[in-house]
């Protein structure tokens, strides 16, 4: 008798579904015809012409490759920051058992739950109360807040996954607490890590709304792409920069997806 997971899926369900993903990323797949064109100025449908020239002129622009550096050195630090405060965190939720438990795992992830705008807003009356000027630690601190969320979430997931029985086998045999975490807490959690590491670096690195209110005169990549749709010069150059955030946020995506896609399968999970 044949299983239900290999039973094909009804016709209409795939029309619907490559529908959805067509809606999805049809003007993802735009940005990428529009940073060949030879049209400047405006969005021209079909374009009349296409060139790699764009290409080049992006290369050789410096504000692009100064809002680049920035973007990486701020997501970066954030992916740091996030990964030893997330960790710690669901180290401390899942191992455990206290009162309030549960209403701080709400509190760590109210930044991701709630509209940017709130973060954003929250953050910068915060830092004008303290009379902390804005700068390149002020977005650094703004992005950690929901970075931390994604590197909690893979973490403590990971965390329950994992036996308790493991830990205090190792206790039992001599180990310290480094030892212990070294040995048999970062082999069990490691993919879990590094894939909330990457996804937080995505998240962080096209980043727009929080970046607004907590960056001062300081541009990242997706500043300089806003700013750059409102007072047009090279409208080509906005899609190539746009095409690398692209690449760049989609790569880490796919392979926190592999890294745990089989999350069930954690090292000692079964015994």
């Amino acid at each position: 008798m044949r299983s239900d997971r290999n039973q094909s899926a009804p016709v209409g369900l795939k029309i619907a579904a490559a529908a959805g993903l067509l809606f999805l990323h049809l003007p993802i797949l735009l940005i990428f015809v529009y940073a060949f064109t030879t049209e400047e100025r405006t969005y021209q449908w079909p374009p009349p012409g296409f060139t790699l020239k764009w290409f080049a002129v992006t290369w050789n622009r410096p504000d692009v490759w100064e809002a680049l550096i920035l973007s990486v050195k701020v997501a970066s630090i954030s992916t740091v920051i996030a990964l030893v405060l997330g960790t710690l965190c669901a180290a401390a939720v899942s191992g455990s058992r206290f009162f309030g438990r549960e209403a701080i795992s709400l509190l760590v992830i109210l930044p991701i739950a709630l509209p940017g705008i709130i973060t954003g807003i929250a953050l910068r009356s915060a830092f004008s109360l303290a009379e902390i000027p804005f700068s390149f630690w002020t977005i650094i601190l703004g992005h950690a807040t929901f970075c931390v969320v994604i590197v909690y979430n893979n973490a403590i997931a990971r965390f329950r996954r994992t036996s308790g029985s493991l830990m205090e086998a190792s206790m039992d045999l001599g180990a310290d607490g480094f030892q212990t975490f070294r040995y048999v807490i970062l082999p069990n959690i490691g993919t879990a890590l590094l894939a909330g590491g990457m996804l937080a670096f995505a998240l962080s690195f096209d980043e727009v709304i929080v970046t607004t209110f907590t960056a001062g005169q300081q541009q990242t990549l997706p500043i300089w792409m806003l700013e750059e749709l409102v007072r047009p010069r090279q409208r080509p150059v906005t899609n190539v920069v746009a095409m690398v955030v692209v690449i760049v946020t989609f790569l880490p995506i796919l392979v926190a997806y592999y890294l745990t896609r089989d999350g069930d399968q954690v090292a000692g999970g079964g015994k």
